[in-house]
């Protein structure tokens, strides 16, 4: 019988993967911080396997995240229930949120400029060109 990962573990790792490219951090690297091999932090990627609450802990330190941002996108609506399953709890998509290549390749980008001033214009200019789209 094939196993189905759970939604909200794929959810999670999607997170952990962003985050993780955003910061610039390799599964590697992620790994020896956390006393893992690179292939576990696949398998927390992949949603395969599940993150325990004390790794949790572990991934917002390092992640420098607070433990909503690997929930957020998930709706906690209740749905139909699960076969064989009365009254239980869905947890549901709240559309796809995942960010794109393009999105991860701008934030690192814009990570690394120096300055709050040369931020902020570069925050100024992506409001007034999304505005000028809108016209």
């Amino acid at each position: 019988m094939e196993h189905k990962p759970n939604p909200v573990d794929v959810h999670v790792g999607k997170r952990l993967r962003e985050r993780r490219s955003v910061l610039g951090i390799t599964q590697e690297k992620l790994g020896k911080e956390l006393g893992l091999s690179f292939q576990q932090v696949q398998k927390y990627e992949r949603g395969a396997n599940r993150v325990g609450a004390s790794r949790l802990f572990q991934l917002c330190r390092i992640l420098e995240v607070a433990p909503q941002y690997f929930f957020d996108g998930l709706s906690w609506k209740k749905s139909s229930p699960a076969p064989g399953m009365s009254d239980a709890d869905q947890v549901l998509f709240d559309g796809e949120k995942e960010m794109t290549r393009e999105v991860m390749k701008l934030v690192q980008a814009f990570r690394k400029i120096p300055g709050e001033k040369a931020r902020q214009g570069i925050i100024d200019l992506a409001k007034a060109l999304a505005a000028d789209a809108k016209k």
